[in-house]
C-alpha cells in the first residue's frame, strides 16, 4: 500500500472524525469524549513526524476512517457530514492561500500549545481559546462553513466555541490531507485506491 494513500487516508478520516463530533454536539449538545480529544489534540501535533502521530496512532481515527469507507461507498447515515466535510476541504485553501491568516494560526496554536499541554486539549480554557481563534481568523473566509442542527445549542456560548474548536481541527486534517498530496481529483479517479487502503487500515 502507498504510504501517500494511508496518509491521505488518515488525513480525510481526521476530517470526518472531527466534523462527526461538530454533528453530535449541534445535534445533542454532546459529544464522544474520546473523538472529540483525538481531534483537538491533532491540532497542536503541527510538526509529527508522520500523519499516525497527528492523531496519536491510526487506531484513535478508526471511526473516521469508517466514515470515509461509507461516503466512499455511497453508505452516508448522516448526508449533512459529507456536505460539511467538503465545505471544510473548500475552505482550506483559501486559508492555505492567506499566508498572513495561516501563520497566524500556527503562531497562535503554538501559543495556546504550553497550556493545552497542562490542562488538556479538551480543557474549557483550551477549547475557549481555539475557538476565538477560529471565529477570529478562519471563519471570516467565505463561503463560511454552516453547521446545522438543534438551535437550543447552537444558543449557547460554550457550545459554538467547542464547535469553532473542532472546525479548526478539521481545517488542520484538512491541510494535512494536501500536504500529503491529496487533490478533488482523488474523489473521482482515486476512489479504487483509498478503498483498498481503507480495508488495510481497518482489517
Amino acid at each position: 500500500m502507498s504510504i501517500d494513500v494511508h496518509s491521505r487516508v488518515l488525513a480525510l478520516g481526521g476530517v470526518l472524525q472531527a466534523l462527526k463530533v461538530v454533528r453530535q454536539i449541534a445535534e445533542t449538545g454532546h459529544a464522544d469524549a474520546a473523538l472529540e480529544l483525538c481531534a483537538l489534540d491533532s491540532v497542536f501535533r503541527l510538526d509529527a513526524p508522520n500523519t499516525d502521530a497527528v492523531y496519536g496512532g491510526a487506531a484513535r481515527v478508526r471511526t473516521g476512517v469508517t466514515l470515509l469507507r461509507d461516503y466512499l461507498a455511497n453508505d452516508n447515515s448522516d448526508p449533512a457530514l459529507p456536505k460539511l466535510g467538503m465545505a471544510v476541504l473548500q475552505i482550506e485553501r483559501r486559508f492555505v492561500a492567506d499566508r498572513e491568516m495561516s501563520e497566524r494560526v500556527r503562531r497562535e496554536i503554538s501559543a495556546i500549545a504550553d497550556k493545552a499541554e497542562r490542562q488538556g486539549s479538551a480543557h474549557p480554557d483550551t477549547i475557549a481559546q481555539l475557538g476565538k481563534l477560529y471565529a477570529d481568523t478562519i471563519s471570516q473566509l467565505r463561503p463560511k462553513v454552516i453547521v446545522q442542527g438543534n438551535p437550543h445549542y447552537l444558543q449557547q456560548a460554550d457550545i459554538v466555541a467547542e464547535i469553532r474548536a473542532l472546525l479548526l481541527a478539521a481545517v488542520r486534517s484538512a491541510v494535512l490531507w494536501r500536504q500529503m498530496g491529496g487533490t478533488p481529483w482523488d474523489f473521482a479517479f482515486g476512489r479504487r485506491a483509498m478503498m483498498r487502503a481503507i480495508e488495510v487500515e481497518l482489517s
